[in-house]
């Protein structure tokens, strides 16, 4: 199967950054946000997310890893911050490709149990497939494909990161 790169390094770091700013912007009020990255891609988005709202704004940022099971979302999810460590904050729940939205949806469901400041999701890349009515308020790249077409993000381990159609 052929590989088309759709997003390079570079164009993921400006996309980063990017988002970042949108984020701060969105919380600019708040003192203390969380930046919640879905295992595993999303969160390695996460991670970078949270990386860069520091070099640009005085929030506080906390980072949570959500474990989602993709295959069955309606298992538990499992997040590294309890719940009293996200309450009463801005969240923003992050994950690398938005293709149906089951995920993100079940992910959505989860943090719906507290109550939250304010509440917005980020993606990579956001596809046209879905299934929920689940929207990404920042994303770094919208694709109409074929749903037989697979997006894949890779973050390797020296830093380097893009994603192909295939």
């Amino acid at each position: 199967m052929s590989q088309n790169i759709i997003l390079s390094n570079q164009e993921i770091e400006h996309t980063i950054k990017r988002i970042a700013y949108q984020i701060y912007e969105t919380f600019v009020d708040e003192d203390e946000i969380v930046i919640a990255g879905i295992t595993t891609n999303g969160f390695i988005f996460a991670q970078k997310i949270t990386e860069a709202l520091k070099t640009i704004s005085p929030l506080k940022v906390s980072l949570c890893e959500l474990q989602v099971n993709k295959q069955n979302p309606e298992l538990p999810i499992h997040t590294s911050l309890t719940k009293e460590q996200y309450s009463n904050k801005g969240l923003v729940l992050v994950d690398d490709v938005l293709n149906s939205g089951t995920t993100l949806i079940y992910a959505v469901r989860h943090f719906l149990d507290v109550p939250l400041k304010k509440f917005k999701t980020a993606v990579l890349v956001n596809r046209n497939h879905k299934k929920y009515p689940v929207k990404a308020d920042f994303k770094g790249i919208s694709l109409s494909t074929s749903s037989l077409e697979h997006v894949q993000v890779v973050f390797d381990e020296n830093g380097n990161s893009y994603a192909y159609l295939s």
